[in-house]
């Protein structure tokens, strides 16, 4: 088993940062990939970024929304990865999930909920216009 806890979140006006933690523990050697996934009222989950365990490989997605303005980095020695969220927007207004993946290699950058095995229990962000 995989625990993931997040940490971070806050209300913060637009055009503001935010850096959200994932700390992992347990078998985290089986751990070949991690994410963040954002999730805002009446909607589906939506993939924001991803990243290989090895770090070598980054995934973000491909809409404008997110490019640009977020970047996802890992500390190894701490197993926890980061969210960095800058230039932020009302629209940026959600439930942020981190999530394990023990599926692939640790190259993989998966994309969809379903390639994941573990999450978080979630951190609100909240930007206000």
């Amino acid at each position: 088993q995989v625990q993931l806890k997040e940490s971070g979140g806050g209300l913060v006006q637009a055009g503001g940062s935010l850096r959200l933690s994932c700390a992992a523990s347990g078998r985290t050697f089986s751990i070949n990939a991690m994410g963040w996934f954002r999730q805002a009222p009446g909607k589906e989950r939506e993939f924001v970024a991803a990243l290989s365990w090895s770090g070598g490989n980054s995934r973000y997605a491909d809409s404008d929304s997110v490019k640009g303005r977020f970047t996802m980095s890992k500390d190894n020695a701490k197993n926890t990865v980061y969210l960095q969220m800058n230039s932020l927007k009302p629209e940026d207004t959600a439930v942020y999930y981190c999530a394990a993946g023990i599926s692939g290699n640790r190259w993989y950058t998966p994309v969809r909920p379903g390639e994941y095995n573990y999450w978080g229990q979630g951190t609100q962000v909240t930007v206000s216009s």
